[in-house]
């Protein structure tokens, strides 16, 4: 990511069609540089002996080595190597199992191509990421927990914390008033300040921002 270099990426996808696909998308960014792909983990781990890579794009389901392995090769073998996995299981334990393994984030592939870019060049940076579908499913099944330790962590103040924690279970401005026994107009202020810190645009990109800061941690049901 040095001197504005492309951000580096192996696509390991074994459907050719749209291991092709996700090129066409990726090569449309001058950003990015897809350095090669592979079928499999086992052609994975073949190609990262000759490309270096900065993200590998890596499919779950694979023949001969998966997603979760290969996953796992990646993070032992190639650590300054991020892996961001792209599946159709829209499973939480799922997620938790790779994130495990090694991923950095992990993405439906129902992602819209702009969301997909994006992921690629934050996870590069070393930001987790889980995609917006995800991450309001998660939410959606209250396993969502505010963590008090994470005071000044993201430069937010512990009440702003504590906001966007209930901003994120799905509290409106009033219910938190009520909750946290202030005014509405004082939440409002908050939310704003939020907002300008963390440089969010909406309620799912703060909800993103609070995941990949840690500031809420996600227990996955079991």
């Amino acid at each position: 990511m040095a001197n504005n270099k492309p951000v580096k990426v192996i696509i390991a996808e074994d459907h050719i069609i749209l291991r092709q696909g996700l090129r066409v998308l990726l090569d449309e960014d001058e950003e990015i540089e897809v350095t090669g792909e592979a079928g499999d983990g086992v052609e994975l781990m073949d190609l990262l002996k000759q490309e270096q890579a900065d993200v590998v794009l890596m499919d779950i389901n694979m023949p001969k080595m998966n997603g979760f392995e290969a996953t796992e090769f990646v993070a032992k073998q190639y650590p300054e190597t991020k892996v961001l996995a792209l599946s159709m299981l829209n499973n939480l334990p799922y997620v938790q199992k790779i994130m495990q393994c090694g991923a950095s984030g992990y993405l439906l592939k129902t992602t819209g191509k702009e969301e997909l870019r994006m992921a690629i060049k934050l996870v590069a940076k070393g930001t987790n990421y889980i995609c917006s579908e995800l991450s309001m499913s998660m939410l959606s099944h209250n396993n969502a927990s505010f963590d008090p330790e994470t005071e000044d962590k993201a430069g937010l103040s512990k009440r702003e914390i504590e906001v966007l924690s209930l901003i994120a279970e799905g509290y409106t401005n009033a219910e938190i008033a009520e909750k946290l026994f202030t005014s509405k107009r004082t939440i409002e202020t908050h939310r704003q300040n939020i907002l300008e810190k963390t440089g969010a645009k909406n309620t799912a990109n703060l909800i993103k921002y609070a995941i990949a800061h840690k500031i809420i941690k996600m227990e996955m049901p079991q």
